[in-house]
């Protein structure tokens, strides 16, 4: 650990995966998202097995989840945004996929989350906006996070980028972060490598990373 002006700087992924000091992001984790992707089963199974290990070494776990407002009460780039996914020409053609309590709003079953951890809702793609993440990262004296989740390519990359201008190391398991688009998604992790503010590791390494911080 590389130590100046009484900091410790970490220098290497088991050094930033300090258990007190990081914390599980499951990022849109959820039924109506999952079911868009061809290898959603997939993604579920390899979240799940870093959600099952950082459960393991006593990492604080934080989901987020998109949701959608009512029509009549979302705003002019919320209605630009659905009527772009969803390929509308209209206002009238736009459907909230994401409702509170609608069934595709749910977090997939398999990731149910224990009653210790944390659900927030978000309506923007960094699940720092808008949402209670930051004030209770720190408040918990967390310096970083790991990320899992979909998609890739649209919420993990600008999560990851605000993560890290807010002072955070960012950890990326790639292959648990799914892909709406597959070349997109590429792009986006190349991106995230080039900056060089986060560090980037596998779904292998950071299990055997977090067994070895195994409080157990």
């Amino acid at each position: 650990m590389e130590q100046a002006y009484g900091l410790e700087i970490p220098q290497s992924l088991e050094e930033a995966c300090d258990p007190i000091r990081t914390a599980l992001l499951v990022y849109d984790m959820q039924v109506g998202i999952i079911g868009q992707l061809k290898d959603g089963g997939e993604i579920v199974a390899r979240v799940k097995t870093v959600l099952d290990a950082a459960r393991a070494a006593g990492l604080r776990v934080f989901y987020m989840r998109h949701m959608s407002l009512p029509k009549e009460a979302t705003g002019v780039f919320q209605l630009r945004m659905a009527m772009a996914w969803q390929r509308v020409k209209t206002v009238a053609q736009v459907k909230p996929w994401f409702l509170r309590d609608s069934p595709g709003f749910q977090l997939v079953p398999e990731l149910s989350p224990l009653p210790s951890e944390v659900v927030f809702d978000k309506i923007t793609m960094s699940a720092f906006e808008g949402t209670p993440l930051d004030i209770a990262l720190r408040d918990c004296g967390i310096n970083s996070f790991i990320i899992v989740g979909v998609a890739t390519e649209i919420g993990i990359e600008p999560t990851i980028r605000h993560g890290a201008d807010l002072g955070y190391i960012p950890i990326v398991v790639t292959d648990a972060c799914g892909a709406g688009q597959a070349e997109a998604g590429q792009r986006a992790l190349e991106s995230i490598k080039f900056v060089g503010d986060a560090i980037l590791t596998d779904l292998e390494t950071i299990q055997q990373v977090l067994r070895r911080r195994n409080p157990i």
